[in-house]
C-alpha cells in the first residue's frame, strides 16, 4: 500500500505542476482576457493623443488626424495607406481588445509613438474585435495613430501573423516588409530598439 501511495502522491503533484505551467502560459498568451492589473497606467488622456501634429510631413500628419480611429476598408485600404507612406518608416501594431498583453505594451506604443511622430509613421491593426469593445479599449489606451479593423484576419495573415497576438510588424522606407515580432514588448527601449534595427 505505501508503494502505491506514494506513487498516488508523485502523480498528483506532477498534475499540479502540469497545471500550472497550463495556467501560466495561458495568461502569457492572448486570450487571456482584458484585465489590467499590474499594468502600467496610460501615458496619453485621448485629449493628448489627437492633437494635431504640427510641423510634420502631411503623411504622418494625416495619421495623427486619423489618431485613435477605427478604420473600415479591410486589407485593400491597408495596402492602400502602406503605399501612401513610402518613403517612412513604419510600424504596425496588431493588437485586439481581448488580447491582456496587447494591454500590457500599449503604453509603451503610446510614448514611442508620440515621440517619434514626425519620423515614424505608426499604424495599428485590431484583430477579430467587436467595433464597441475595441472602442472601450481605445478609450481607456488611446493611441496617437488609427488602427485598421481586421475581423477576419485578413490584414494579420499578410502580415504572417495569423492568430498570434500581440505582434508589431516593420518596413523600411521603401514600404517593404522587414521583420515581425510576435509577442509583447515590455518596455519603450525595447521597441526603439527593434525600431532603430529594422526601420533605418
Amino acid at each position: 500500500m505505501i508503494p502505491s501511495l506514494h506513487l498516488a502522491g508523485r502523480a498528483q503533484r506532477g498534475a499540479a505542476a502540469i497545471g500550472a505551467l497550463i495556467l501560466a502560459l495561458s495568461l502569457a498568451a492572448c486570450g487571456a482576457g482584458d484585465s489590467g492589473a499590474g499594468n502600467p497606467d496610460s501615458k496619453l488622456s485621448v485629449q493628448q493623443a489627437t492633437e494635431p501634429l504640427k510641423g510634420a510631413p502631411p503623411p504622418l500628419a494625416g495619421i495623427r488626424d486619423q489618431a485613435n480611429q477605427l478604420l473600415d476598408g479591410g486589407l485593400d485600404a491597408y495596402d492602400a495607406r502602406i503605399g501612401q507612406l513610402r518613403g517612412f518608416p513604419i510600424v504596425v501594431n496588431n493588437w485586439g481588445s481581448w488580447c491582456g498583453p496587447c494591454r500590457l505594451e500599449f503604453p509603451y506604443l503610446q510614448q514611442v509613438a508620440s515621440e517619434r511622430a514626425k519620423r515614424v509613421a505608426f499604424l495599428g491593426v485590431d484583430t477579430d474585435d467587436s467595433e464597441g469593445a475595441a472602442a472601450d479599449f481605445l478609450e481607456q489606451l488611446p493611441l496617437p495613430y488609427p488602427s485598421y479593423s481586421d475581423p477576419d484576419y485578413d490584414i494579420s495573415d499578410s502580415l504572417d501573423v495569423g492568430r498570434r497576438l500581440p505582434a508589431t510588424a516593420f518596413y523600411d522606407r521603401s514600404g517593404d516588409l522587414v521583420h515581425t515580432k510576435i509577442g509583447v514588448y515590455t518596455s519603450a527601449e525595447e521597441l526603439n530598439a527593434d525600431i532603430d534595427r529594422y526601420t533605418q
